[in-house]
């Protein structure tokens, strides 16, 4: 067969998609709407690599100072930078402190001129948030005159709250313990020295990859199939006027490529209207600009090439099974049985490809990328390749009931398979979204754990500055809103001079907040105790005996007056005390002392730390803190406690996930929307007909719930067994104990069942309008 013959039947196909009158037009317009949607993800998914790199360059641009770093002298070229970040609610706020030391001091990226003290320029999202009533704690909070917008090359996302304030006498505040540095530019200059990624991580982004995008091309796929009964019957109109069964076929290819093509269009627009939208959106906290989104040039090219070459490739696959004749279209009066064995090859192929690397772990090097891909690919597409066979076997034996459920199953055992290709998306989703829960619950223990933080006898911490009079800071904090209780404990390290490697750890504290540290016999102001039972300690008990003389570091300037150097001499009736984990899960040595037991000269060299236990039913506790550390000093940062520390790349990982799942999940709603709109247009004479003849709107009304229902229930009845038997697979791979996590099985089953619920519901006034004797009337 010449190309020509090719291209002429192919463009005759285009012409009844695109000028067949009002029927060839409603076809080819759902064809397009669903291909759309899954171009537009499609192409958000090529540009979401660019997009990853451009918040990455964004933010190495702005970079500060980093831990560590050589200091630089002050020149007119040098700008002092102090963190002043903190978090509104459940949103991290990125602060600083700015000021120039000179005329050529260099300016933050998307910043045109520098803040004057108490003024700030601030990120449009803050601008907008500070302006409203949701905003007033905060305002409290970030005390300063709004003077200006930072641009978009200063961010590295639009709803990203972030401000540059001006200050004064920063060099003084860098002597403490605030975080900031002196520095002549902006942006690190130690590129390429991140960590690599390790290979269970680096498998988790494949599948991930996989497990999204997997349903989008089964959508794609079951879209170019739209009004197939009608296009059939077309095409039998077309065999009586002279076409063969070759030219026919490729006739039907011309209308789905014309309609792929269409959706192509379609999908470029949703996408850009998608990437000018995500300006306003925020998902999980990540937040983009458009210009972020710019698909890679050679994928987009890949996905213009794929998407009608799939289409044209699906409609002759579909086509085989079908007898098109002149005088009306076969799909045999008695179908042949699907056949089971090439079906089992698919998932049996996945696990070949993966079960080379069972066992394999973090120390088995990395996994091959293309045996995960291929592989996990496999067992996706084996669960729509057993769908149908499912579906077909099991309505076949579905016995005798009401007359909704007899028109149901009479509708599934004549056309399982346009049945199972509605499911066959959803049922995608759900199989990958099992697995890789299967695959995150069996890991999470590598990359998350308990935090030694005890979160029910505190719940913040925050430092006392060096200097500051903590007796008034604490007085602040105990008035503040939401604090119930404040355990202080001041520290100090003193040093034994007869032996230089020797100190002695001193906890200063009233009796209340002592016995937060060891179990005392009893206490009151002016008691010392010796700390038993730290396996920190190794020096308590040599330096705790009564009449030690220890002394303070020479080199601490307020540890002394003069060249006298302050000394402490350890007391006659010192008692011991068990030692206990305080509330950051340490276990305290040395000597506890109170108040009333230290000299006023030595209590100057220790440093305080304020442990803050909070009524949690007051609203914004935590928020009210972060107000009084603010007021009392802009560089202090209350730290807020959780009970779970967890990798940075793993939580990235993760919350990638869920801003993918909730796309695909978008993608699943509305594509089944369509789909099961295609098909009750397909039936509207069909449903007229029997409500002319008397049938209940009601019991028609069951009978298109129950289409629905049953090859849901036996789509998400596969999906779970694929996706645990996926899971299992990957976990061990991973060297990871099998465990099927059963909420997670279950929750995910139940989304797909409440995505395909909200779907039928939402299909319920078309399907109302439709069942009308009129619907019969023919112009």
């Amino acid at each position: 067969m010449s190309v020509r013959q090719w291209s002429r039947d192919l463009a005759m196909g285009a012409r009844f998609a695109l000028a067949g009158g009002r029927e060839g037009w409603t076809r080819s317009l759902l064809t397009a709407v669903g291909v759309g949607l899954g171009v537009a993800l499609l192409l958000l998914t090529t540009a979401i690599p660019n997009a990853l790199a451009e918040r990455d360059r964004r933010e190495e641009a702005r970079s500060d100072h980093t831990f560590g770093q050589q200091e630089i002298p002050k020149a007119d070229d040098t700008l002092i930078v102090v963190d002043a970040d903190t978090t509104f609610r459940d949103t991290d706020v990125r602060g600083r402190l700015l000021e120039a030391e000179g005329p050529r001091a260099p300016l933050p990226p998307g910043v045109a001129e520098f803040p004057a003290a108490g003024e700030m320029v601030v990120s449009p999202a803050l601008k907008e948030l500070l302006a409203s009533d949701e905003g007033t704690l905060l305002r409290e909070r970030l005390d300063y005159r709004v003077s200006g917008t930072i641009g978009e090359q200063g961010l590295v996302g639009s709803q990203e709250l972030a401000y540059f304030a001006g200050g004064k006498g920063l060099a003084k505040v860098l002597e403490g313990p605030a975080s900031g540095a002196r520095i002549d530019h902006f942006g690190n200059d130690d590129l390429g020295s991140s960590d690599p990624w390790d290979p269970v991580l680096l498998l988790l982004v494949l599948v991930v990859f996989v497990v999204l995008l997997m349903p989008v091309a089964v959508f794609i796929a079951a879209a170019v199939r739209f009004g197939g009964e009608r296009r059939d019957r077309r095409l039998a109109a077309l065999r009586l006027v002279g076409s063969d069964s070759r030219m026919t076929r490729r006739i039907a290819a011309g209308e789905a490529l014309a309609g792929s093509v269409l959706g192509l269009v379609l999908g470029t627009g949703f996408f850009l209207l998608g990437r000018e939208l995500a300006a306003s959106a925020q998902v999980f906290h990540v937040s983009v600009f458009p210009s972020y989104l710019n698909p890679s040039p050679v994928l987009a090219v890949l996905v213009a090439l794929a998407v009608p070459a799939a289409a044209v490739l699906v409609t002759i696959l579909a086509l085989r099974g079908v007898v098109i004749e002149p005088l009306g279209v076969v799909r045999t009066a008695k179908p042949s049985r699907r056949r089971l064995w090439w079906r089992l090859l698919l998932p049996l192929g996945g696990i070949a490809l993966l079960y080379p690397m069972i066992g394999q772990g973090d120390d088995g090097g990395n996994f091959n990328q293309y045996l995960v891909v291929g592989g996990v690919m496999l067992l996706l597409v084996g669960v729509t390749a057993l769908l149908p066979w499912v579906v077909e076997t099991v309505v076949a034996r579905l016995g005798s009931g009401g007359v909704a459920w007899q028109l149901a199953v009479r509708r599934l055992q004549l056309s399982s398979g346009a049945a199972a290709r509605m499911v066959n998306g959803i049922a995608v989703a759900v199989a990958g979204a099992i697995a890789l829960q299967m695959l995150f619950a069996g890991v999470d223990g590598t990359y998350t754990k308990a935090s030694q933080y005890d979160v029910s006898r505190a719940q913040m911490s925050v430092d006392v500055p060096d200097g500051a009079n903590a007796s008034a800071i604490i007085g602040k904090y105990r008035d503040t809103e939401g604090v119930r209780k404040i355990t202080a404990l001041s520290d100090a390290y003193l040093h034994d001079r007869r032996s230089e490697d020797s100190y002695a750890q001193i906890t200063v504290a009233d009796c209340a907040s002592l016995r937060e540290v060891a179990t005392l016999p009893s206490c009151r102001d002016g008691d010392v105790f010796a700390a038993k039972g730290s396996e920190y300690d190794s020096e308590g008990d040599h330096l705790a005996r009564p009449g030690t003389v220890l002394w303070a570091e020479p080199e601490d300037d307020a540890a002394h007056s003069g060249d006298r150097p302050v000394s402490w001499t350890v007391p006659q009736d010192i008692r011991p005390a068990q030692s206990r984990e305080d509330p950051t899960g340490y276990e305290r040595g040395g000597i506890l002392v109170t108040p009333g037991a230290l000299p006023e000269k030595l209590a100057a060299v220790t440093s305080a730390r304020l442990f803050l236990s909070l009524d949690l039913s007051v609203p914004d506790a935590y928020d009210h803190v972060r107000n009084t550390a603010a007021r009392l000093d802009p560089a202090v940062q209350p730290m807020t406690w959780s009970s779970i520390d967890s990798n940075d790349r793993y939580a990235a990982i993760r919350t990638g996930l869920s801003v993918g799942s909730a796309c695909v999940l978008a993608l699943i709603g509305a594509s089944l929307l369509v789909s099961q709109l295609e098909q009750l247009r397909e039936r509207r004479k069909l449903l007229s007909a029997l409500v002319a003849f008397g049938t209940r709107r009601r019991t028609l009304g069951l009978s298109v719930l129950w289409q629905t229902a049953i090859p849901i229930g036996l789509g998400l009845l596969l999906a779970a067994a694929v996706g645990v038997a996926l899971g299992a697979v990957l976990l061990r791979m991973t060297d990871t104990s099998v465990r099927v996590d059963w909420p997670s099985v279950l929750s995910m089953t139940g989304i797909g069942a409440g995505v395909v619920l909200v779907v039928t519901l939402l299909s319920l006034p078309p399907l109302l309008k439709l069942m009308r004797p009129e619907g019969l009337r023919t112009e």
